[in-house]
């Protein structure tokens, strides 16, 4: 991480959703993760909530969020996989203007370094939609932790150097 101490910090605000058909609030380690690493970074967690694997109920969950001009960015966990109920990425390919493919490529090149060629089966990705950045994560607290610590920390770091995505936040929405 090239953090450039002389930048000032820009806290952002970040809504979680966890997409789970079996986790509740009790359960939901991997958003705790999340949560936890939010704030511990200096950001603001704006909204927390666990919605069922229903491609409807994510869509109208992101999509009210993404219209709160307050959420700068959304994180989820869950529903990347290969198996029927897992439909987070068809999800955001309902509510995406733009794909931001290097995190899915970067994300499973990390997740190689730990579960080898098990990563293949993981479809985590990220999308901007109405401004606003969606990044989903898998639903395991290591793939969490892989996402935030490896990616996430670092790109929604305004001192991150070269770049970074919060310093491109005033012109999501130009056309």
């Amino acid at each position: 991480m090239a953090i450039d101490e002389s930048r000032t910090f820009t806290p952002i605000n970040i809504a979680l959703l966890t997409i789970s058909d079996t986790r509740g609030p009790d359960e939901d380690t991997s958003g705790d993760i999340l949560a936890q690493r939010i704030e511990q970074a200096g950001h603001t967690l704006a909204t927390r909530a666990i919605a069922k694997d229903d491609v409807s109920t994510i869509v109208s969950v992101l999509r009210r969020w993404i219209e709160d001009i307050s959420i700068d960015a959304i994180v989820t966990t869950g529903g990347t996989g290969l198996t029927g109920r897992d439909v987070t990425p068809e999800a955001l390919n309902r509510i995406k203007d733009k794909d931001i493919s290097g995190f899915g490529e970067l994300f499973r090149w990390i997740s190689y370094k730990s579960i080898g060629t098990s990563t293949v089966q993981s479809r985590a990705l990220a999308v901007l939609a109405g401004g606003t950045y969606v990044f989903a994560l898998p639903g395991s607290n290591g793939a969490v932790r892989d996402g935030w610590d490896e990616i996430l920390a670092e790109q929604l770091d305004s001192r991150n150097r070269p770049c970074n995505f919060v310093e491109l936040m005033p012109r999501l929405r130009e056309r």
